[in-house]
């Protein structure tokens, strides 16, 4: 009898080990999914920031663009407003420093198009292939060169520009009249 009872006590001694291992088995296992469900909640939880981070960006950028639009259509419809940002050198005509105005605004435009990703780089590089089959976009794009050299080299801007010159050399190079497809647009 007495070693009935020590087995006994045995067997309930190991359901007991036994349970209490799958209780903390199960506990840890419900632990770990918490935390999983707690870092997934904190993955979506930045996620969500960044898209909202990236709307207000637009948002800015698009802001931003109306009003520089705004700002270069009241100085091309008065000179004397013009006056105050006008940088391109002083013997061009008036009316071709109004028409290099109108040009910047275009080129300004598609530029903030490419960083708000509405266009990709490739895209911009089309738009502006075409844009520069006009010679008044070509002469504005040679006459605000001083400008351009005022950016800052590892600035967006100044690598757009980097990429508009190499395009107007492989237009000039190019021997056919086929201009949609001189040059190798960049792919993002």
């Amino acid at each position: 009898m007495a070693i009935r009872k020590h087995s006994a006590g045995r067997v309930g001694s190991a359901a007991l080990t036994l349970l209490l291992a799958t209780a903390t088995m199960t506990l840890a296992a419900r632990q770990r999914h918490m935390e999983a469900a707690r870092q997934a909640e904190r993955r979506l939880e930045e996620r969500r920031l960044e898209l909202q981070e990236l709307a207000i960006r637009r948002t800015a950028l698009a802001h931003q663009q109306h009003m520089q639009w705004e700002l270069l259509a009241r100085a091309i419809d008065d000179p004397s407003l013009a006056a105050v940002i006008d940088t391109f050198d002083k013997s061009i005509p008036a009316e071709k420093r109004r028409q290099f105005f109108y040009a910047n605004a275009w080129y300004v435009h598609l530029f903030h198009l490419y960083r708000a990703g509405i266009l990709d780089k490739e895209e911009l590089y089309r738009h502006l292939r075409e844009f520069f089959q006009s010679s008044l976009f070509r002469e504005y794009w040679e006459a605000s060169k001083t400008q351009r050299a005022s950016l800052n080299e590892a600035s967006e801007e100044a690598g757009i520009g980097r990429m508009v010159d190499g395009l107007l050399l492989d237009l000039d190079e190019a021997d056919t009249d086929e201009w949609w497809v001189v040059g190798n647009p960049p792919s993002d």
